[in-house]
């Protein structure tokens, strides 16, 4: 009886040492799961601009003129970054172009009859996950070139500005198109 109940008790033991084990590898395997996924939103964070543009409203007009503004945007941010190997030479860009940058929308957005005015700004904003072809990126805060027509208040549209990951002149379909040098950009991000 005696051996009966200390091979009870061996077992207990033996099976909570596995549980707690168990238990231990998979807290373990939690946190370096959740230190590598930081690790990749860092990364990320740390080599791209992203940008976004807020409709006035969601009123079939703002969003078309939207679409106009982001193209007008995306060509001039194409010729002003075409030299930028980083992350910071486009953040300086970017900010030593926003003067620039706002009259492009304000021209716009007159020049198709509209009254209100665009803001314009280079600031760190959160945005959900987004999936660019085989690209991911996390959702996050990220520095960002924001454009906010007048209230901003409608539905917008957002990209990375840097690398230049989706400029898409004209149409209203999100085209992600790469530069050979894009794509060895974000093969090395990713």
């Amino acid at each position: 009886m005696k051996a009966k109940l200390t091979r009870v008790i061996l077992l207990i033991a033996l099976s909570l040492l596995t549980t707690l084990t168990t238990a231990c590898n998979v807290d373990a395997t939690s946190k370096e799961h959740s230190k590598s996924a930081d690790f990749a939103l860092q990364r990320v964070q740390d080599s791209v601009v992203r940008i976004h543009i807020r409709a006035n409203s969601n009123q079939e007009i703002d969003q078309a003129v939207k679409l106009l503004v982001r193209d007008e945007i995306t060509s001039y941010l194409g010729h002003a970054l075409e030299g930028c190997t980083s992350k910071a030479e486009a953040l300086c860009a970017i900010k030593n172009r926003v003067n620039n940058l706002k009259q492009i929308a304000d021209c716009t957005l007159y020049n198709n009859g509209f009254d209100y005015k665009s803001a314009v700004s280079v600031k760190k904003e959160w945005f959900p996950v987004r999936t660019y072809n085989e690209y991911v990126f996390p959702d996050g805060v990220y520095d960002a070139l924001i454009i906010e027509l007048g209230s901003g208040a409608g539905d917008n549209w957002w990209c990375v500005a840097f690398p230049p990951l989706c400029f898409v002149p004209g149409g209203d379909d999100e085209t992600v198109t790469y530069k050979s040098w894009v794509k060895e950009i974000l093969d090395k991000i990713f």
